[in-house]
C-alpha cells in the first residue's frame, strides 16, 4: 500500500468516529491493531471489466492475493481524496487531475484490518505502469468472472476486498443498468 512501505511510515490513529486521536508509525498500528484510515480504488475500462491486481509477495499483510485495482494508506494529515490520486499513480501509474468518484465508506472492523476504508471508481483503459514493489501482476476481468472466482476460491484474495467487492458490485450492476 504505497511506495516505500517502510515500518516507521506514520499514520494517524482515529476513534470509532473516524476521528484523528494520535499518531503513530506503520507497524507499531498494524501490530497493535489501531483504527486507521485507507482508500480503495476500482478501476473499471469501457468495456465494463475491472482491472484488479495480485499484490507484490514484499507486501507485508495479504501478499501474493488479488486486490481492488489500487489502494494504500493515508499518511499523517492526508485526507482520502488526495490518497486516492496518489496511489493511482504510484501503484498503476495511472494520473488524475481530481479525486476519482466515491462509491461508499467502510467503518473500521476486523475484514478492513481496523481502517477506514472509502471505496472509489473510475474509468481508464491502460495500460498502466504497475509498481513492481507493490504489485506482481495486473489484470482486467468482467464482474461476473470476479463474482465466480470470489465464490470459489475467497482466499486467492485480500480480506477486505472480499468486503468491498460484496458492497461495490450491486452498486456498479445498478449503474450499469
Amino acid at each position: 500500500m504505497g511506495l516505500g512501505q517502510r515500518a516507521d511510515e506514520i499514520f494517524d490513529v482515529v476513534n470509532e468516529f473516524d476521528e484523528v486521536v494520535g499518531r503513530e508509525k506503520r507497524g507499531e498500528v498494524h501490530r497493535l491493531g489501531l483504527r486507521h484510515r485507507a482508500v480503495h480504488v476500482l478501476v473499471f475500462n469501457s468495456r465494463g471489466e475491472v482491472f484488479l491486481q495480485k499484490r507484490s509477495m514484499k507486501k507485508d499483510t495479504f501478499p501474493g492475493v488479488w486486490d481492488s485495482s489500487s489502494s494504500g494508506h493515508l499518511d499523517s494529515g492526508e485526507d482520502y481524496d488526495s490518497c486516492a490520486v496518489r496511489e493511482l499513480w504510484e501503484e498503476i501509474g495511472l494520473k488524475l487531475d481530481n479525486a476519482p468518484a466515491r462509491l461508499f465508506k467502510i467503518s473500521a472492523c476486523l475484514e478492513t484490518g481496523e481502517e477506514f476504508v472509502w471505496v472509489y471508481h473510475c474509468e481508464a483503459e491502460g495500460p498502466f505502469n504497475l509498481h513492481p514493489d507493490e504489485i506482481e501482476e495486473g489484470r482486467w476481468f468482467a464482474p461476473q468472472a470476479v463474482n465466480r472466482w470470489l465464490a470459489e476460491r475467497p482466499q486467492d484474495f485480500a480480506r477486505a476486498f472480499l468486503l468491498i467487492w460484496s458492497k461495490a458490485a450491486p452498486t456498479l450492476a445498478k449503474g450499469a443498468e
